[in-house]
């Protein structure tokens, strides 16, 4: 993907973010070394991160200021430890703001660095909303608030909700753009309607994607961690990094089972919304993402028994493909009676209004999975995966609302 273009507007906003950051690094650190010093340090390291990893993947003349700069900001940042240890020793001062103002001249010579090479368009501003899939999207934002409600007991505090569902949503979107990136030659194979998506399509270069997604990403952390809390940050980042390097990456063209290792990336977000209301992690977290995990291969079976001969087009193994549709109606039965089962078993902790939610919507489920089971036509498939999407959404609406009615 290396190209000699000039860097996108997504990496030069980054970078450019990053030394304002860095910038206030430097400022706050000769007045008061106190949260806005650390928040500020909390924004310019993973927007410098970004600009590495898009810097060693697509424009290579920018790593070695983007390198500098990251280095030099982490020296600031262990360095400040230093002026702790040392009770404000002059010469750890000297190390942490030289190091800081260091980082602060790196960054601004990857900003002039980043203006040199070749034009690339942009592309539509269309596609780019694309790239985050929004769909898919909204359904991991609703769980995420419905893990945030389940947190909170109630109605969590307004202004964290809002910061929290951004930083989600931009962490959803960062890690589908890239998605887009390194599917572009299987997408390409598997019918018109994954043809004509922007990256490969060519409407949006790749580079250009590339940014997009890591720079998004970025921000999320960023977000998250000034405003929530750096468990939310860390956890939003893990599950987009998880669905990226771990699913996208190796999963899904290597395996059959696939979607159900790669399901945790898709049971990360409830976690994130739980974490933001509470600041840990304890049981109800874990039965969220249980739920989700295991309400993934179902779903996504049903998909591949859809559009199975366009999975086969592109090489990509799903169990359809690989062991037939018997075997998959099976394993969809299976999975579906394990995770009614559970979803009921948790009603312990989630109240009355979510059992009787979690049974009557459970019910349903195995209905389809067994109507599937006994008639393997494409129709039944249809039938179950779209009811999936609903079922998902209305079982994490009843989690979010059961605290609301005690």
């Amino acid at each position: 993907m290396r190209s000699d273009s000039a860097a996108g507007p997504f990496l030069r906003g980054a970078i450019m973010a990053a030394a304002i950051a860095t910038a206030a690094v430097v400022i706050s650190a000769t007045i008061d070394s106190g949260r806005g010093h650390w928040a500020a340090a909390l924004v310019a390291v993973p927007l410098l991160v970004a600009a590495v990893v898009v810097a060693r993947l697509a424009y290579p003349r920018l790593l070695p200021a983007t390198i500098s700069a990251l280095a030099f900001l982490l020296v600031a940042i262990a360095s400040g430890g230093l002026v702790a240890w040392s009770d404000g020793a002059a010469w750890a001062n000297v190390i942490h703001v030289a190091s800081a103002g260091a980082s602060l001249a790196a960054s601004l010579v990857a900003l002039v660095v980043s203006f040199r090479g070749d034009p690339l368009a942009l592309g539509p501003w269309r596609d780019y909303i694309t790239l985050t899939k929004p769909r898919i999207m909204s359904l991991l934002l609703l769980t995420g608030a419905a893990g945030m409600f389940v947190g909170a007991g109630g109605w969590p505090n307004g202004w964290d909700f809002v910061a929290m569902m951004v930083g989600l949503a931009l962490a959803c979107g960062g890690s589908s753009a890239l998605n887009h990136v390194m599917d572009a030659d299987i997408d390409k194979l598997m019918g018109e309607r994954t043809a004509a998506r922007p990256v490969a399509s060519g409407r949006v270069a790749a580079p250009r994607a590339l940014e997009f997604g890591v720079v998004l990403m970025a921000l999320s952390f960023a977000l998250l961690a000034t405003t929530v809390n750096v468990l939310t940050a860390v956890l939003a980042l893990i599950g987009g990094l998880f669905y990226v390097v771990v699913y996208t990456g190796y999963l899904k063209r290597s395996t059959d089972q696939n979607i159900v290792i790669g399901g945790a990336a898709g049971a990360v977000p409830p976690v994130v919304g739980f974490a933001a209301a509470t600041g840990d992690l304890t049981l109800p977290a874990l039965w969220l993402f249980l739920i989700v995990f295991l309400w993934t291969p179902p779903h996504f079976w049903a998909l591949a028994l859809m559009i199975k001969e366009h999975y086969a087009a592109a090489n990509v193994p799903m169990l359809p493909g690989t062991k037939g549709d018997r075997e998959t109606t099976r394993q969809i039965l299976l999975y579906s009676v394990v995770m009614v089962a559970f979803t009921v078993a948790v009603g312990y902790w989630f109240g009355p209004v979510y059992t009787v939610a979690a049974l009557l919507l459970g019910a349903y489920f195995l209905v389809l999975a067994w109507q599937l089971r006994r008639d393997t036509s494409r129709r039944r498939a249809v039938v179950l995966f779209h009811y999936s999407l609903a079922y998902l959404a209305l079982l994490f609406v009843a989690a979010a609302v059961d605290p609301l009615f005690v």
